[in-house]
C-alpha cells in the first residue's frame, strides 16, 4: 500500500487530504511543520510527500533540500505561492511537481499518482541496456548513472527525463513530448519544469554545465541527447 506524508499547517486542508487519500486506500501520515515532516519521513519512509511551502518553522524549500540529502522520494509541492521564481526555486531544490492553492482534489490526486508512477521500476528495455557517453555511463536496466567510477544520485524525475532523452539519443525530443512522457498527459506548457531539470542534469553530468555537450537545447523546440 502506498504511504503518503502530508505536510501542511492548515488543519482543514490536512483533513480533506487525509479523508480523500484514505478513501482511495492510501496510508497517510500528517505533519504540521517542517521538523515533524523530516522526522516522520525518516521514521515512516513514505512513498510520496505532499508538502506545503509556507510552514511555521522551516521554509518548505529547506524541507525539500533536507529530504533530498538522503532520499529520492517523490515530492509534490502544494502552495499558495504562485510566482514563477518560487515554483522554480522549489523544483530546483528537488521537488517533482507543483500545485497551487486553491486546488482541485481530482487534479491533485492525478498528479500524486503520476509522481508515484515515475518512481516505480519500468519493465522492458528495448534491448538497450547501457549507454556510454564521454565521462558517464547510463545503466537503463539498473536505473543508475555512473560518473568517474561513482554512482550519481538522481531523483525519480531526473532519471525519467534522462531516460527519455537517452532512449532517443541523437534525436530532437520536443518540449511537449518530454513534459507528457515525464510528468503525464495533462502537461504540455510547463516549460519551466524542463529548464530546471535540464539544468540539474547538466550540473550532475556535464563537464562544463554552462556549455553542455550532451544535453543540447534546441531553442523553442526541445532537447537532444548526444553521446
Amino acid at each position: 500500500m502506498t504511504r503518503v506524508l502530508v505536510v501542511d499547517d492548515e488543519p482543514q486542508i490536512v483533513r480533506a487530504l487525509v479523508i480523500n487519500l484514505k478513501a482511495r486506500k492510501y496510508e497517510v501520515d500528517a505533519a504540521p511543520d517542517g521538523a515533524t515532516a523530516l522526522r516522520l519521513a525518516a521514521e515512516r519512509h513514505p512513498d510520496v510527500v505532499v508538502l506545503d511551502l509556507g510552514l511555521p518553522d522551516i521554509d518548505g524549500v529547506e524541507v525539500i533540500k533536507g529530504l533530498r540529502g538522503w532520499t529520492r522520494v517523490p515530492i509534490l509541492v502544494l502552495s499558495a505561492r504562485q510566482t514563477s521564481d518560487e515554483k522554480v526555486g522549489a523544483l530546483d531544490a528537488g521537488a517533482d511537481d507543483y500545485v497551487t492553492k486553491p486546488f482541485g482534489m481530482d487534479e491533485l490526486l492525478a498528479r500524486l499518482r503520476a509522481a508515484v508512477r515515475r518512481a516505480e521500476p519500468v519493465g522492458g528495455d528495448d534491448g538497450l541496456v547501457t549507454v556510454e557517453a564521454e565521462g558517464f555511463t547510463v545503466d537503463l536496466a539498473a536505473k543508475k548513472v555512473h560518473r568517474d567510477g561513482r554512482d550519481v544520485r538522481l531523483t525519480p524525475t531526473e532519471w525519467h527525463l534522462l531516460e527519455v532523452l537517452v532512449r532517443n539519443s541523437g534525436r530532437l525530443v520536443s518540449q511537449k513530448q518530454l513534459l507528457q512522457e515525464v510528468w503525464g498527459p495533462s502537461y504540455g506548457t510547463e516549460t519551466n519544469y524542463l529548464r530546471v531539470y535540464m539544468a540539474q542534469l547538466r550540473r550532475k553530468l556535464e563537464v562544463d554545465p554552462s556549455h553542455p555537450r550532451h544535453f543540447v537545447t534546441e531553442p523553442g523546440m526541445g532537447y537532444r541527447f548526444e553521446r
